[in-house]
C-alpha cells in the first residue's frame, strides 16, 4: 500500500512570557507535494464515544474511542479518502495541538526501532487525541500511550500547548520519542528535522518513551556518551538538511534574534532561543509566510542571482495548503481564551483570519468541500489569488501587499471589539456570539478577497503582451 504523507512544513512555538500579551502561541504551515490539494476550516462538534472503533483511511491504523470528545477547531482535507489530516485545532478545554511537522530519523535508529506501517500517522492524530484532553501534558501522555500500544508510522513532530505551557514533541522511531517544553522566556522554530537537543531526564520540563536511554545504551547509538543529544543521537545530518531544512530556522531566527551570527547551512542551530523583542501574532505570521525576503535567497526577490534566489526551500511555498497562529490568551477562560488564526492556500500571499475557537460553526466559505476551483471557496479563490499574484509579481505585489495590511489592521480591531461586545456573556449565548461574529468577519474578509482578486486580474489583463500600441483609436 502507498501512504499518503505530507513531507514538510514550518513550525514556530512561542512562550507566554515571550509573547506581548501573554499568549502561548503554537504555529505552523502545512504543505503538500502537490499544489492543490484543497483544505476546509471546521468545528467538529463534541461527541460521546461508546468504545467506536476509529480506522484511518490512510493506513489502516485503529484504535477504540471512548469517552467525552469535546468540539475543536480543524481544517481536514476535502478529499478525506487518504486520511482527514484535522492537521491543527483548539478544543472547548483550551488546548491547542498542530500534527504534524513530518520529521525524519537516521537509518541506525530506525535499523533497531523501525516505523510500524499501521501505526499512529499524521492524518489521524489530532482526531484521535485533540478531542480527549485538557491540558497540553494530557495530549503528550494520551500519544504516549498509543505509541507504545500501536507504534508509530512515521517521524513526526507534535506542537501542543494550552495557556500555561507550550510543549514540542518529536516521535523519532517506531517506539521512541521526546517531549520538551518551550522555556515561558523562548521561541523555537522548527523544520523537517530533529531539533530537540540536550535531554534533562531529572526536569519536569523533558518526557521521553520507556526505555530510550536503555535502548541507545544497548544498540551503542550515542556518539557523545557523556550527554544526551536527541538530534545528534537520532536526527539527520544531510545535504538535504543543509538546503531544505536548516535555512528555514536560520530565517526564522534570524527574524527574532538579533544576535543570531549564523550561517543558513549550519546544522548546529540552537533549537531553544530567546528573541530580542517580546513577539505577537504578526511576528509569528510573517515568519509563516516568509520566502526569505530580504536576502539573496528569496526566489521572488531581486538580489542575488539566480543561482542564490534557488538555492534554499522557502518557508511559504505554491504547495502551501494552509497555515495556522493557535493563539491562547493570558488570563482568560477556555471559553474566551482560544483564537484559531486560519490562512487558506499560500500563506504569503492569504491573510490569516482570527476564528474565536467557541464556536459552532465558520463560515460556509471556508467550509466549502469544492475539489476544482470554485468562486463560492474561500481556499479555491485564495488559491487563484496566490497563483496570479506569483505569476505576476512586479505587477501584482504592491496591491497584495497592502491587502494583507488592511487585513491585520481589520483582524486585530475585530478581536479586541468582539472581546469588548461580550464581555456580559457567557455559555450558549456566548458561543452564539462568537459564532455569529467569527462569520460576520469572514464574509467581510470574504469580500476584500474578491476585490482584490478582481483587481489583479484587471491589471494583468492590461499587462498583457498580446498588445500592439499605435494610437488611441487602435
Amino acid at each position: 500500500m502507498t501512504r499518503s504523507t505530507h513531507c514538510a512544513c514550518t513550525s514556530i512555538l512561542v512562550g507566554k512570557k515571550a509573547s506581548l500579551d501573554g499568549s502561548t502561541m503554537i504555529a505552523r504551515t502545512e504543505d503538500n507535494t502537490h499544489a492543490c490539494m484543497p483544505k476546509r476550516f471546521v468545528v467538529t462538534p463534541a461527541h460521546t464515544y461508546h468504545k467506536e472503533r476509529f480506522t484511518s483511511a490512510n493506513n489502516g491504523f485503529t484504535c477504540e474511542l471512548n469517552g467525552e470528545g469535546l468540539s475543536y477547531t480543524a481544517t481536514p482535507e476535502i478529499d478525506s479518502s487518504a486520511g482527514m489530516y484535522e492537521e491543527a485545532g483548539i478544543n472547548a478545554a483550551g488546548v491547542a495541538m498542530s500534527a504534524t511537522e513530518s520529521t525524519y530519523a537516521n537509518e541506525r535508529v530506525l535499523a533497531h526501532d523501525p516505523l510500524v506501517e499501521n501505526g499512529l500517522a499524521e492524518d489521524s492524530l489530532v482526531s484521535v487525541v485533540l478531542p480527549f484532553i485538557t491540558t497540553a501534558r494530557e495530549g503528550i501522555a494520551r500519544i504516549a500511550d498509543i505509541i507504545a500500544t500501536h507504534g508509530s508510522a512515521e517521524s513526526n513532530s507534535i506542537l501542543l500547548a494550552d495557556a500555561r505551557e507550550v510543549w514540542y514533541m518529536e516521535l523519532a522511531t517506531g517506539h521512541h520519542w521526546v517531549a520538551q517544553r518551550i522555556p515561558d522566556n523562548s521561541y523555537a522554530v522548527c523544520s523537517n528535522r530533529i531539533s530537540i537537543q540536550k535531554v534533562n531526564f531529572k526536569s519536569d520540563d523533558f518526557c521521553s518513551s520507556v526505555g530510550i536511554r536503555e535502548f541507545v545504551d544497548e544498540h551503542q547509538l550515542n556518539p557523545r556518551p557523556k550527554t544526551f543529544d536527541f538530534r545528534r543521537i537520532f536526527g539527520t545530518y544531510t545535504q538535504q538538511d543543509t538546503h531544505y531544512n536548516t535555512p528555514r530556522v536560520w530565517y526564522g531566527q534570524r527574524l527574532f534574534s538579533s544576535d543570531a551570527a549564523q550561517q543558513p547551512e549550519d546544522l548546529n542551530l540552537p533549537f531553544i532561543r530567546r528573541a530580542d523583542r517580546l513577539l505577537g501574532v504578526d511576528d509569528v505570521t510573517q515568519l509563516l509566510g516568509s520566502h526569505f525576503e530580504g536576502t539573496a535567497f528569496d526566489p521572488l526577490g531581486a538580489d542575488g542571482d539566480k543561482h542564490t534566489r534557488t538555492r534554499y526551500r522557502s518557508i511559504a511555498l505554491s504547495r502551501t495548503q494552509e497555515g495556522h497562529v493557535l493563539q491562547l490568551r493570558a488570563d482568560l477562560p477556555p471559553d474566551r481564551a482560544g483564537i484559531h488564526w486560519v490562512s487558506l492556500a499560500t500563506t504569503a500571499f492569504s491573510p490569516f483570519v482570527p476564528f474565536f475557537a467557541n464556536a459552532t460553526q465558520a463560515h460556509p466559505a471556508w467550509e466549502s468541500t469544492a475539489d476544482r476551483p470554485d468562486p463560492k471557496s474561500t481556499y479555491w479563490l485564495l488559491r487563484t489569488l496566490s497563483m496570479l499574484t506569483e505569476n505576476r509579481y512586479e505587477l501584482a505585489a504592491r496591491t497584495v501587499d497592502d491587502y494583507l495590511t488592511t487585513c491585520r489592521q481589520k483582524a486585530h480591531a475585530f478581536v479586541a471589539a468582539t472581546d469588548r461586545d461580550t464581555t456580559s456573556l457567557s455559555d450558549t449565548a456566548l458561543t452564539t456570539a462568537l459564532t455569529d461574529a467569527n462569520n460576520a468577519f469572514m464574509a467581510e474578509i470574504l469580500a476584500d478577497t474578491r476585490a482584490v482578486l478582481q483587481d489583479v486580474i484587471m491589471a494583468a489583463a492590461e499587462d498583457s503582451r498580446l498588445s500592439f500600441d499605435m494610437d488611441a483609436n487602435l
